[in-house]
């Protein structure tokens, strides 16, 4: 009798699995499809992006070759494709690098516009910070001091990694544009500063002097007037020499 009740139960434990099975083995079976989609979509993607990377730092690389070779043309169509492939960085990156290109075309708005988009691109201020720096510089001649100090001021705060140059840049800005004091506050700072470049505390110290002395005073009319003067074409000779006290240096591109 006990075999009998033994083999009745397993025939309903085996008659309620088929049941079960029925049930939720569809759904199982649709929960391992999707897992295994997103697996190879994911393999996909991380294939797509890799190839893209690739791709970039062969086209930016190429870039580079061409501007050391003394041809921007070709240059300048190899960033572009660097930016088409690239991440985040090498978009950048390579924007800046047109930037570069399209300032020595003497093409400002068109670096200007090529630095903010790149100062967009990527938002590790080691890499935009550079490219918004570099377009404050471009406006230095023709821009106006409240959209200077508005590119500028942001540079300036504490733990932005290119502060003293973005400082001094912006007590250049004020300097050509009269506001005396100002700039030397900014200067005074900075020749007093820790953790200042050595160059910035010893040009920070030069303009003081100048200002100090009076032969800043008639600047703002210097800078005005050499912002009049005519483009110069690449690879003419300079119709004036330079003149004003010491500019922020350029940082590389």
């Amino acid at each position: 009798m006990v075999d009998v009740f033994e083999q009745v139960e397993e025939e309903l434990r085996s008659e309620r699995y088929k049941r079960l099975a029925r049930t939720w083995l569809p759904v199982v079976g649709g929960v391992l499809l999707v897992a295994l989609i997103g697996a190879l979509a994911w393999w996909g993607w991380q294939s797509w992006e890799t190839s893209k990377a690739e791709k970039a730092a062969v086209a930016y690389q190429t870039g580079l070759e061409a501007l050391e070779a003394g041809n921007p043309a070709a240059a300048d169509v190899a960033f572009t494709q660097a930016v088409d492939n690239g991440n985040a960085a090498y978009k950048s990156l390579a924007l800046q690098q047109r930037a570069g290109v399209a300032v020595a075309n003497n093409k400002i708005p068109e670096a200007i516009a090529f630095l903010d988009e790149a100062a967009k691109a990527d938002g590790d201020e080691l890499l935009a910070d550079p490219a918004r720096l570099k377009a404050a510089m471009l406006l230095m001649d023709t821009g106006t001091l409240a959209d200077i100090e508005a590119r500028l001021t942001p540079l300036t705060q504490e733990g932005r990694p290119l502060r003293p140059f973005a400082q001094e840049a912006l007590a250049m800005a004020r300097l050509q544009n009269g506001q005396l004091p100002q700039a030397r506050e900014l200067f005074v700072l900075l020749s007093l500063g820790q953790d200042i470049p050595e160059s910035i505390q010893q040009k920070a110290s030069a303009a003081i002097a100048m200002i100090d002395s009076g032969a800043a005073a008639g600047l703002a009319d210097i800078v005005k007037a050499q912002a009049a003067l005519p483009v110069q074409t690449p690879g003419a000779a300079a119709q004036v020499p330079a003149a004003g006290p010491p500019t922020a240096p350029q940082t590389a591109q």
